[in-house]
């Protein structure tokens, strides 16, 4: 496991991904148990992108619980279908949000968030968790994000 998070100072979102990625798989390999993995995986989004918010949702029977995260207390469950991340939940999508106003029935767990991004992955065909990105700038996600991003869900996949 790594000690330490080496974070370049780059100011290109894709050369920040690209050095992230295999520190993510470095602080997973081989640490059988979920929640530590998504812990540091959430520590590690948050430390080299100062993200507002940066966590993960579990499906526990019909519901998004909170799970492991980084930053201002969050929504603790949220209802299937209901706001970014129930939504991406239900649709078994990547919602990318410039700005979370203008999102039909978004849950404002803080008011500070303006722009959001949230991925589902999959365990035997269905969501078993969203892992959900917040910030506090509008507009602040893109395409960049999300190919990078899915990486890093392809790797909570495969735990």
């Amino acid at each position: 496991m790594a000690e330490n998070l080496i974070i370049t100072t780059s100011t290109e979102k894709a050369e920040r991904y690209e050095t992230l990625l295999p520190q993510i798989e470095s602080l997973i390999a081989g640490e059988p148990d979920l929640v530590a993995n998504l812990s540091n995986i959430a520590a590690a989004l948050k430390q080299t992108f100062d993200f507002f918010w940066v966590g993960f949702y579990l499906v526990k029977e019909n519901e998004l619980v909170l799970g492991p995260f980084q930053g201002p207390i969050a929504c603790t469950r949220i209802a299937l279908g209901k706001g970014v991340c129930g939504t991406s939940w239900k649709e078994e999508r990547t919602i990318l949000v410039p700005d979370v106003e203008q999102f039909p029935g978004h849950i404002a767990c803080s008011s500070d968030s303006k722009s959001e991004i949230v991925l589902p992955a999959f365990k035997n065909g269905k969501v078993f968790l969203v892992l959900d990105v917040d910030s506090d700038k509008l507009n602040d996600f893109d395409e960049t994000d999300e190919i990078f991003l899915t990486k890093v869900i392809r790797k909570v996949e495969a735990l």
